[in-house]
């Protein structure tokens, strides 16, 4: 285990191996102080020959990808509504109409939020959409006159059911979504999420946990007394109500944080009408678009050769 320097050679060495050089062996390496020298500047200087993307291409890509997620809006808006109502529902209308209308934000579905008695199979599989019979829906507060005229057509297992607002929207960006999420969880949605799918599709999911759901029937057989139904119409109710307050809170926020988001979106762009810094770097991109000749190494001589004047002075969009 020869060599001059020792301590500095095992040393480099396992510096060299974690970068992960092939270039040579480790007996090359341990019998050469100049070699691990090397080895050990290339991961240096292959990180300093890497350069990062310019401004120019950052914004260019945020204009692709905005003209995607505008595709997408237009063809999802262009949909029949599936629903089997086939139409959005009246609490919900404003909320939907004041997403759609925003430029980062279009609503997927909906539900103000129901009372419904399903007839679910007898096989315990559970209540499932797919597989049972809907014998009353109601977005409205529910008597139980409603209720036990319906129950008469149930021939399984009959479930009384509230079910609260629940909103899908797909949102431009990643920070669009958790300006929402912000929205609906101030507003008592707290079981809001978001999701990121393989395409970069960004879903938010407005929803609450206030939901009820109680087996009345079974086997056709009603298994709770009148008495009993009503005091479970009368919480429902009182869901559905706590559920349109909700909606309303949602929609104030909604629009409060869209106000603020306009305001901001304002000075950013006066802020970067007035920087001189900003104007001038504006004007090299164009001359940039207009003249292809212009690499990206003569861009970062134009900065100074280190490119810090990118970061600090160019104001691509304040989401």
């Amino acid at each position: 285990m020869g060599g001059p320097f020792p301590l500095l050679q095992r040393l480099l060495c396992s510096q060299w191996t974690a970068a992960g050089s092939a270039d040579h062996t480790i007996a090359e390496v341990w019998s050469s102080p100049a070699t691990v020298a090397a080895a050990w500047r290339r991961p240096w200087r292959e990180e300093a020959r890497r350069k990062p993307a310019s401004p120019f291409r950052i914004a260019r890509s945020r204009m692709e990808r905005g003209a995607e997620f505008a595709r997408w809006k237009a063809q999802s808006l262009s949909k029949a509504d599936l629903s089997r109502k086939g139409s959005v529902d009246e609490d919900a209308v404003e909320v939907v109409e004041l997403l759609n209308s925003r430029e980062e934000f279009f609503t997927t579905s909906s539900c103000s939020g129901r009372v419904l008695l399903v007839d679910a199979s007898a096989d315990g599989s559970g209540v499932q959409k797919q597989h049972c019979c809907w014998l009353l829906v109601t977005h409205k507060p529910c008597v139980k006159d409603d209720v036990m005229a319906a129950l008469k057509g149930a021939t399984s297992n009959a479930v009384l059911k509230f079910e609260p607002f629940i909103l899908h929207v797909q949102c431009r960006t990643l920070q669009d979504a958790q300006t929402l999420h912000s929205v609906a969880i101030d507003s008592g949605f707290r079981n809001s999420g978001i999701t990121v799918g393989k395409r970069g599709k960004t879903m938010l999911a407005v929803r609450s946990t206030h939901g009820l759901e109680v087996p009345l029937s079974h086997k056709g057989k009603l298994l709770v007394t009148e008495e009993y139904i009503d005091f479970l119409l009368t919480i429902a109710n009182q869901k559905m109500e706590e559920n349109k307050k909700r909606i309303g809170r949602f929609f104030n926020c909604l629009q409060h944080a869209m106000e603020r988001k306009n305001i901001s979106n304002s000075q950013s762009k006066i802020k970067e009408k007035n920087n001189p810094l900003c104007t001038h770097k504006n004007k090299r991109n164009q001359g940039k678009a207009h003249n292809p000749s212009i690499t990206e190494d003569s861009e970062q001589e134009l900065e100074g050769g280190n490119g810090l004047g990118i970061g600090a002075t160019f104001f691509l969009e304040d989401d």
